[in-house]
């Protein structure tokens, strides 16, 4: 917080201060999610398996995610991000996101 009370914002790339208000900077929210198509059991050969079978590619997948935290499980399948960039950062950001 800064002396008035208010929450400090900084950019999220370079770390500059950003100033509520003044219109220096932007908000950008990106939501990622896991393909929400329907799954393919054809392909993972799912449709030929018995119940046993089934149940054992079950358990294998359980046991494969007992070592993984809450989060990290919920980040396979959905995550939501706000970042905050000041105009010079988002410029660039804007024209290649990805690189």
């Amino acid at each position: 917080m800064d002396s008035d009370g208010h929450i400090a914002l900084v950019c999220h790339r370079c770390g500059c201060n950003l100033q509520p208000g003044e219109g220096n900077f932007y908000v950008v929210r990106i939501e990622a999610f896991a393909d929400p198509s329907p799954p393919n059991f054809q392909a993972d050969g799912l449709a030929e398996m018995n119940s046993f079978q089934l149940a054992a590619a079950i358990d294998d997948l359980i046991e494969a995610m007992k070592g993984l935290s809450t989060q990290e499980m919920m980040d396979q399948v959905h995550r939501r991000l706000t970042m905050h960039l000041c105009g010079r950062c988002y410029r660039q950001w804007i024209e290649n996101p990805a690189g």
